[in-house]
């Protein structure tokens, strides 16, 4: 996603996302018979926008973040995708550089999301999908 505000407390131990689902953006596609082309990323991308996540923004909310041993940090909290609301737990590491990364798992049916499929299957995405956030505070 390309459009997305964070807020993170590490003194008081909170985080906070909310991201605009208009901006998801694919990347790339691998494992077919041919790369994605534009046409099919901007094609997969309004199915997104209409189909999958609604124009919905997606928001997580800590309800801990806890120190895990040299600038390393275990988030809990609650992620809400197209209005459904599940936990989800990820490792936060912060850099003495002020570098973030953070990955985590997102099983989109645990959500009521159906994982995105195109051409009769051929073109879809899998149910765990992995969220990468690379930042800098």
């Amino acid at each position: 996603m390309t459009a997305w505000e964070a807020t993170l407390d590490l003194e008081a131990g909170s985080a906070e996302l909310s991201a605009d689902a208009t901006s998801l953006r694919v990347e790339k596609g691998t494992g077919g018979m041919q790369a994605l082309g534009d046409e099919d990323k901007d094609n997969i991308h309004q199915t997104i926008d209409d189909d999958v996540l609604k124009r919905q923004n997606v928001t997580f909310h800590s309800t801990s973040v806890e120190p895990a041993g040299e600038g390393r940090y275990r988030v809990e909290g609650e992620l809400t995708l197209v209005g459904a609301t599940q936990p989800v737990t990820f490792d936060l590491t912060v850099g003495d550089d002020g570098k973030l990364d953070a990955r985590a798992t997102v099983t989109q049916t645990r959500w009521g999301v159906k994982p995105f499929s195109a051409l009769f299957g051929t073109l879809k995405v899998l149910d765990d999908v992995e969220v990468v956030l690379d930042g800098k505070l």
